[in-house]
């Protein structure tokens, strides 16, 4: 009987003890099972940090980005012209000096003619092509180069157009693709025959929206400048210089003389054959003419007068 009532004791005892124990084992796997389970949470979170961080960056600089490119988009958007009339004292070092001025820019020289007036004044035509964000400087150097005589420039903002052609070429190349997609399709022979033809008709609509665009991003990126060049015209003498001297006096007097020296030998030159002939006909009328009258005169006067009267007695 009293080793009955001993052993219970010790079973209950062990039981109690076993029953702990697998508590606290159960209590330190779950504790450990959380903490390994907050290591690897937080080893996510460090990890998808930096790929936030990166996207955030990524976002943040296509913004930045955006926000750069918008004013430029505007800008190249933008078909910007100016003409200007200058007059400088030489013509062909000042357009030397425009070349120069362009080229350093980034731009070039286009077409160009030079002619002359009637006073040998030079006078020459350039077309100048300057990138869009250096116009405003070319600009102001071209005026200085001399006297600003005209000036006239235009901005047309051609943006809802870029926008247009830009969406169109998109619209149309997926049209492209899909005939061509079909073409692969198509089994027939007549099939393939109209949407050769479709396609062609589509892709030269492509092309024609191509070169749309290609020219509006020549015209939108590069400013265009016509500068006209006219030479300075050499001042006059002054007043005081043109009037006359001295020695212009003797020199217009002396002029004036030999003039009239010489209209008088070529009034002698006309007159000279006329006199000659009234001289020889004097000198026939002297030496003939007169003569015989006088000759004649005194017979006639003999044979007309009476006889005398003594002769009858």
């Amino acid at each position: 009987m009293r080793t009955r009532h001993s052993v219970r004791p010790v079973q209950a005892l062990a039981g109690l003890l076993l029953a702990s124990a697998l508590a606290l084992a159960g209590c330190s796997g779950a504790a450990s099972e959380k903490s390994s389970s907050d290591t690897a949470a937080g080893a996510g979170a460090k990890a998808d940090a930096p790929d936030a961080a990166q996207q955030e960056g990524a976002s943040g600089s296509g913004n930045a980005r955006n926000t750069k490119t918008a004013p430029k988009l505007t800008a190249s958007s933008i078909i910007r012209t100016a003409s200007l009339s200058v007059r400088v004292k030489d013509v062909p070092k000042a357009l030397d000096e425009a070349r120069t001025t362009t080229e350093n820019a980034g731009g070039f020289v286009g077409n160009e003619s030079t002619s002359r007036d009637g006073q040998g004044h030079e006078r020459t035509r350039v077309v100048l092509r300057v990138p869009s964000d250096k116009y405003d400087e070319v600009l102001a150097d071209l005026e200085g180069a001399g006297k600003l005589l005209e000036r006239t420039a235009k901005a047309q903002d051609v943006t809802d157009q870029v926008v247009d052609v830009e969406s169109r070429i998109a619209s149309q190349r997926a049209s492209v693709a899909r005939v061509r997609e079909l073409m692969d399709r198509a089994t027939k022979l007549s099939d393939v025959v109209q949407l050769e033809g479709e396609l062609s008709t589509r892709e030269s609509d492509l092309e024609a929206l191509l070169a749309q665009q290609a020219s509006l991003k020549d015209r939108t990126s590069l400013a265009t400048i016509t500068l006209s060049l006219s030479q300075t015209p050499v001042a006059k003498a002054a007043a005081k210089d043109d009037s006359p001297g001295f020695v212009d006096a003797v020199a217009g007097g002396w002029h004036v003389f030999v003039t009239m020296l010489r209209w008088i030998a070529l009034a002698l030159g006309a007159v000279l054959p006329f006199a000659a002939v009234v001289a020889l006909a004097l000198v026939l009328w002297l030496r003939l003419v007169r003569p015989r009258r006088a000759a004649t005169v005194p017979a006639v006067t003999g044979a007309s007068a009476p006889p005398e009267e003594g002769g009858q007695d």
